[in-house]
């Protein structure tokens, strides 16, 4: 987890200063006859009387693919308990600390068709973190019928109980024009599938130290559900929400949902 934030910090600031030196020099320009010109990414030329104009060009349609880091999310994950942000009694083992609940995800593969300048759609394939931490001292118990737990007379600095999915986000993308610092604004929405690919239990203590479990924890083989990415530029807010129970084969769980939100980079 230190790592994928570190990553994602390193990420930030590393598209910040490339953003900055592909900000145009010149935002606008007269040309002979007083009128004020401006523009986006182009070539740049000059006019007759030897002004600098910039010369805007339209994406052309096609298909690309390849290799990819973007999309990148960071927010936080909420339990809907059959549409109540209260856990029902037969929940309250998952309560959970709200600021320390989170999602982190990313996009490594895309395969996509640009229609215009203005919309195009994208298949993308990446990884997608659940992270919960959980409140209660309790253990989930591995490798059950369905989702079982003990609890523990030990007292937990850290019990964090988390579920790593392949995601394969289908998004369709509206965007403006670059405006003269070569930046757009993004509205992008569609459906994402998620394959389960394992769950894990990491406990610390002072009885046992640090404790890792690895199981499916009848987490759902595959998830699904709407998206919606809106944001400016390379920056942007997300939110998804998974219509299927989050944990498969539990009866007490049926009803028990997530919905994650948060900031993301790279469109």
């Amino acid at each position: 987890m230190r790592f994928i934030t570190s990553t994602i910090i390193l990420l930030m600031l590393t598209m910040s200063v490339f953003a900055q030196s592909k900000k145009q020099v010149i935002d606008s320009t007269n040309n002979p006859d007083g009128r004020t010109l401006k523009y986006g990414y182009a070539n740049a030329g000059s006019d007759s009387a030897g002004d600098t104009i910039i010369r805007t060009h339209s994406k052309a349609p096609g298909f690309r693919f390849g290799l990819t880091f973007s999309r990148i999310d960071f927010g936080l994950s909420t339990l809907l308990d059959n549409g109540s942000f209260r856990l029902s009694p037969q929940n309250q083992f998952l309560r959970y600390r709200s600021w320390k609940t989170t999602n982190v995800g990313f996009d490594v593969l895309q395969f996509g068709y640009r229609f215009s300048s203005s919309f195009k759609v994208n298949l993308s394939a990446g990884f997608d973190w659940t992270l919960i931490r959980l409140r209660e001292n309790v253990t989930i118990l591995q490798h059950q019928p369905q989702l079982s737990y003990v609890n523990d007379n030990i007292d937990f600095s850290k019990n964090r109980f988390s579920a790593t999915y392949l995601r394969l986000p289908l998004g369709f993308e509206f965007r403006t024009h670059d405006d003269a610092d070569g930046a757009a604004f993004h509205f992008v929405i569609g459906p994402e599938g998620g394959i389960l690919l394992n769950g894990r239990l990491k406990q610390v203590s002072a009885e046992h130290g640090t404790q890792k479990f690895t199981s499916d924890y009848n987490f759902q083989k595959f998830r699904y559900g709407p998206f919606v990415r809106v944001g400016y530029g390379a920056f942007g807010v997300y939110a998804k929400y998974y219509m299927n129970d989050m944990f498969a084969d539990s009866p007490d769980q049926k009803g028990l949902k997530d919905l994650s939100f948060g900031i993301m980079l790279g469109f």
